[in-house]
């Protein structure tokens, strides 16, 4: 499936959850990804997040588009990252 994650943790804990989630998915823009997951990499993923996150501050929100081929992504402005892969 494919995954859009954005997350808002403290500042104290922002380096820490960039390099987890980098190695999942491709890094777009500041705190927003998105890529391709396996079920069980999601739940690796989640769990992993929830031992460096603290609940009562910081979140972190997972959409499920299905597909890549089925997402409209539009950029106005300046692509920080792009996630174009070349085979």
């Amino acid at each position: 499936m494919y995954y859009i994650l954005v997350y808002d943790v403290n500042v104290d804990r922002v380096q820490k959850m960039l390099k987890l989630v980098r190695k999942y998915l491709n890094h777009v823009q500041n705190s927003v990804f998105e890529g391709e997951l396996t079920d069980a990499q999601l739940e690796e993923l989640k769990d992993a997040a929830r031992e460096l996150m603290n609940e009562d501050q910081d979140s972190i929100i997972i959409y499920c588009v299905g597909s890549k081929r089925w997402s409209n992504r539009q950029v106005l402005g300046v692509e920080k990252h792009n996630v174009d892969n070349f085979v």
